[in-house]
């Protein structure tokens, strides 16, 4: 993994040219490739030929030296890249493993060689044999006019069809190790975001908010009023285009439900008189950066800045969607199913139950505890079930209180039977409950939450069965 990026890497200085160079020598240079592209027998579909012709300015560009040529092959694959449909896409990831992979014979001779005599020369070689080819051809991409952008959409394109190409997962590995690095904390710049940032950027709020859908440019205004904040991680290579972002209510007290929060018309509290920062929506914007993390960096120097800027405010939690409940609910069915349990689930069932005090009053009292439960015990291997939890569990926060009807969206009744919870960020307890997480895979939780998860052991009858064995 590289400690810092080489020249071509993103960590370019803001004179990048704003437009393809024109020397004579390499529009030459670069004529002479497409000629030759031109001449040669076409074989295939339309998309097949097309992914032949990236593929040969691939090749061209990692034998390329020159800078300025390097940087026109790099900008002409991209811009044929962009043309492409999904014939030409699946095309083009087939030849990037067959044409870009590492030369196994390569990898043999070079690992005797480092056996024989374990040399930091012979080491060498064995590095550079076992990287792939396409980890330098997509960091000389990188290098052209909008280049990061290109790249990241390439890997959304990839992710889309994953499954069904599982051999791509080699390509996959490439684009995460390089963006690991070119993502990391040192290359993201903290923004505040308010009602004066671009309205570029405003639209990309709008249109990524994956946890509470922004109803228009009226609600947005609201969530950035004085009594709210939001932040974004931004890189260079793409300015207008928020990487993570969250948003942060001011209050009096931790909030039990989001409603409250997120009505247009509420009044603006004063910022001053909060004693609490609620964290209640976490979007990651880029699809093609999925798996590179940056939530946890992100809630720490939130954190740090609403320290300096609000000293009064001492306590750090969210009020988090619990996503994987009514889904987890379901899988309880079977020949080991409660009649209780039964009852309850048809129950959530019934049209707008949430709305009918005899409903409410029938399933609060089994099913807070039995969500209790599910946060606690619902596993996925040795982590949570429930990803929200892994989350901020893997963050250092802890389970703090299970709120009933403390989301009544459609999202929210559809996903956590309108159940929400708060995890706590204790900044004394953070980082120990960080360590014991990730070595025991431990969740911490407040002793309340915990008696609220044992009682669903008594009143359901039987254990629900966990995702991976009955309890």
């Amino acid at each position: 993994m590289e400690a810092k990026p080489s020249k071509t890497e993103p960590a370019r200085s803001a004179e990048q040219p704003a437009e393809t160079p024109r020397s004579g020598a390499s529009h030459d240079l670069l004529a002479r490739i497409l000629g030759t592209l031109t001449r040669r027998p076409a074989k295939g579909s339309s998309g097949a030929i097309k992914a032949q012709r990236a593929i040969a300015l691939c090749h061209a560009l990692l034998s390329e030296r020159g800078e300025v040529s390097g940087l026109q092959i790099a900008a002409e694959t991209l811009a044929l890249y962009n043309t492409f449909d999904r014939e030409a896409r699946i095309a083009f990831f087939d030849l990037l493993v067959e044409a870009f992979s590492p030369n196994p014979e390569t990898i043999k001779h070079s690992a005797d060689a480092y056996r024989s005599d374990p040399s930091q020369m012979n080491l060498m070689r064995l590095q550079q044999a076992v990287e792939p080819s396409r980890r330098e051809l997509f960091r000389r991409l990188n290098v052209a006019r909008d280049g990061m952008a290109s790249l990241v959409q390439m890997r959304r394109s990839l992710l889309g069809e994953l499954d069904a190409h599982p051999y791509w997962r080699a390509i996959d590995a490439d684009f995460t190790h390089l963006f690991k690095s070119w993502f990391n904390r040192g290359f993201l710049e903290l923004r505040q975001i308010d009602w004066g940032t671009s309205a570029a950027v405003l639209e990309k709020l709008i249109q990524y908010e994956a946890v509470h859908q922004i109803q228009g440019w009226h609600d947005l205004r609201r969530r950035l009023q004085a009594d709210r904040r939001c932040y974004g991680f931004f890189h260079h290579a793409l300015p207008e285009e928020p990487i993570i972002y969250i948003e942060v209510a001011l209050t009096r007290g931790v909030s039990s439900e989001v409603q409250t929060l997120l009505d247009p018309g509420s009044a603006v509290s004063d910022c001053k008189a909060a004693d609490s920062a609620v964290f209640y929506s976490i979007t990651n914007c880029q699809e093609g950066l999925r798996g590179v993390s940056f939530g946890h960096l992100l809630i720490k120097q939130v954190v740090e800045n609403l320290q300096r800027e609000l000293p009064q405010i001492k306590t750090f939690a969210t009020l988090s969607p619990i996503p994987g409940f009514r889904r987890w609910l379901l899988d309880q069915t079977g020949s080991r199913q409660s009649p209780k349990l039964a009852r309850l689930l048809a129950l959530l069932d019934q049209p707008d139950w949430w709305k009918q005090p005899a409903v409410t009053s029938a399933l609060k009292v089994d099913l807070a505890p039995l969500c209790a439960y599910y946060l606690l015990y619902a596993k996925r291997g040795k982590e949570p079930f429930d990803p929200v939890a892994r989350f901020h569990l893997g963050n250092g926060a802890r389970l703090l209180r299970l709120n009933w009807l403390g989301d009544t969206s459609p999202s929210g009744i559809s996903r956590s039977a309108g159940l929400t919870v708060n995890y706590l960020y204790d900044l004394a307890e953070v980082e120990r409950n960080h360590e014991v997480y990730t070595r025991d895979f431990k969740v911490i939780a407040s002793r309340s939450f915990e008696r609220t998860a044992a009682s669903a052991l008594l009143r359901s009858g039987s254990a629900p069965r966990d995702t991976n064995a009955a309890l």
